[in-house]
């Protein structure tokens, strides 16, 4: 490198940067995007420090894909320059597709499109940039490349994203419950039979991660505050959509008025670049700066429910263990129609109600091995003496039901005068 570079950060320290290519990739627009896009999403409304940045998140994780890469060749297994390059790429660039406010967008103004599809799409036009240097890291991200363990450096149950986020967001957030033993888990990891395992010396270690995971999903990711906010956001940007395509004019920024007012799809990416380059101009500020505009907007709807995201006057939202009853939620519905003035039509943007899943870890889809010594391997949940690892095994679904609390207020005044 011409220059040595590091990078202050405030998990790790001081953070490499290996090479020029790296470097090179790091100071490209499309990378630098993720500066202004939010790790967590609407959790600031709930834990006001976390306010890190996905381009954090996507340095820690390359960092640590290095530490387990040295780690890994000292005990033997062979990692080429140009394999340990390309995973460290395939890690820095693994949520360079991610939209404003981690997953709102997928659901509502590129509805059915993936951030990870758009990530691979992504480093395509970068190799094409870069004259095929990425080809050895696109491979490794889809999982095409002939050593598999390196994939799963990139995308497994103990990977280096995992290890990143619940250490970034623990320490961000302040919940001290994901704090993780991250520098413990890379150095037991090795390799046997093209599959990353976890020596024994390191199973506590890993019985902490999987328990933070869970803790962590049920009081951050899925904090019901946070479901509610994110709900809330996607029914605005459907709206303004909705609104959009009756030809009705909604502000917005070039990029997000295109993904406003056009269908586009998976396709369209593919087959299109201009879309790609529009995406790319796409993060929080144009949100943010077209929520602020909407609380003044003509159609009362649109304008309602900016005001209420912007001003942080969320919904009420009732999760429970159990389906809401059809009758309830109907009755929730018709009541909304009638203090608020909807048509039925109008009524989802109101109500809202689905159901949420945390699994921490799912041995189904992918295990977590566990080496011992005479070198026979274990999954996680059959290796663990904690009896609670194999019950985090289990999905867990749980049922919200979102509404104006204006609702339970008229419920209060009416019985206030005995009407009900």
């Amino acid at each position: 490198m011409k220059k040595y570079k590091i990078i202050n950060d405030p998990i790790y320290g001081f953070i490499q940067i290996p090479n020029d290519l790296v470097f090179a990739l790091i100071e490209h627009p499309y990378f630098q995007r993720l500066r202004r896009i939010k790790q967590l999403g609407m959790t600031y409304l709930v834990y006001p420090g976390s306010n890190h940045t996905r381009f954090h998140h996507a340095l820690g994780a390359m960092h640590l894909t290095s530490e387990a890469v040295e780690a890994l060749r000292f005990k033997g297994n062979e990692i080429t320059d140009d394999e340990a390059n390309g995973v460290l790429i395939a890690v820095l660039l693994h949520d360079i597709g991610h939209g404003p406010f981690s997953h709102a967008l997928e659901s509502s103004i590129v509805s059915g499109i993936h951030h990870e599809e758009l990530s691979a799409l992504f480093m395509q036009r970068l190799n094409e940039e870069f004259d095929g240097l990425l080809t050895t890291a696109i491979d490794i991200f889809n999982d095409r490349y002939p050593k598999k363990f390196l994939h799963q450096l990139v995308s497994s149950q103990l990977d280096m994203d995992r290890l990143d986020y619940l250490s970034r967001d623990s320490f961000f957030s302040g919940v001290s419950e994901g704090v993780i033993s991250y520098d413990r888990i890379i150095k037991m990891l090795d390799v046997v039979d093209d599959t990353l395992v976890v020596e024994a010396k390191g199973i506590y270690s890993v019985e902490k991660f999987i328990i933070a995971r869970r803790l962590m999903y049920w009081q951050v990711y899925l904090h019901k505050t946070v479901l509610a906010a994110e709900a809330l956001l996607v029914n605005i940007l459907k709206r303004a959509r909705d609104l959009a395509f009756q030809d009705i004019d909604v502000f917005g920024t070039t990029a997000l008025k295109t993904f406003l007012t056009k269908g586009v799809t998976i396709e369209d990416f593919r087959n299109n670049p201009e879309y790609l380059d529009l995406f790319s101009q796409l993060d929080d500020y144009d949100i943010m700066a077209s929520l602020k505009e909407w609380c003044n907007h003509s159609d009362r709807i649109l304008a309602f429910l900016s005001r209420n995201l912007v001003n942080r006057s969320l919904f009420k939202i009732e999760i429970q263990n159990s389906a809401f009853n059809r009758a309830d939620v109907q009755a929730v519905k018709e009541r909304t129609k009638k203090v608020f003035g909807l048509t039925n039509n109008e009524i989802s943007y109101f109500v809202m109600h689905d159901s949420i899943t945390n699994s921490a870890y799912s041995p189904k889809s992918e295990q977590i091995s566990i080496k011992y010594k005479d070198g026979t391997v274990k999954d996680i949940a059959t290796a663990s003496d904690q009896y609670n690892i194999a019950s985090l095994t289990k999905t867990v679904q749980k049922y919200y039901l979102i509404y104006p609390k204006q609702i339970l207020q008229g419920l209060r005044e009416e019985e206030a005068r005995g009407e009900i």
